[in-house]
């Protein structure tokens, strides 16, 4: 004895449409999207401004040190320092991309951070400068976070966009 078969749809069903926002909405996208992007810039100027403190500061006390004393301060400058840098770079183009919704936004981080850091090596009037040609930790941070901008803005660049 058979019993008679269940008719089952092959084709899924598609989902229904969401209704499109409204100009409210919209309008607090927009305004949040803005105000990330705000962020972000402010993000990458401070950044780069603690960078450049931390190491004219660490490149000050490893100075102050002689032999051992003075290898052990910088290798544990270089060893915090770097790494430090690097995720703070990568957390920041990440929130400069998730905020703003652009693949682009990376370059809201990174352009006022090379600007501060092209800044931080021009002598100023009274002969201050926040980065001297042999600090090498200072070039150290410099060439990782800009290392690190680059990777991260070519990763959200290729980076297909996802599927809404």
């Amino acid at each position: 004895m058979t019993l008679p078969a269940v008719p089952v749809s092959t084709v899924a069903e598609p989902p229904p449409e969401a209704a499109p926002p409204s100009r409210a909405e919209r309008t607090l996208d927009r305004a949040l999207r803005v105000t990330g992007g705000v962020l972000t810039v402010w993000g990458g100027v401070l950044l780069a401004l603690l960078e450049l403190i931390f190491s004219t500061w660490a490149w000050e006390l490893l100075q102050g040190r002689s032999g051992a004393a003075q290898a052990l301060v910088g290798v544990g400058a270089v060893v915090v320092g770097v790494p430090v840098v690097v995720a703070a770079t990568v957390l920041l183009g990440s929130f400069g991309h998730r905020s703003t919704g652009g693949r682009w936004a990376v370059v809201l981080a990174a352009l006022p951070w090379f600007v501060v850091i092209v800044a931080g090596g021009v002598r100023t009037v009274e002969g201050d400068l926040a980065l001297v040609g042999d600090n090498v930790l200072g070039l150290a941070l410099i060439v990782a976070g800009a290392v690190t901008f680059a990777v991260v803005g070519f990763r959200h660049l290729v980076t297909p966009p996802p599927v809404r």
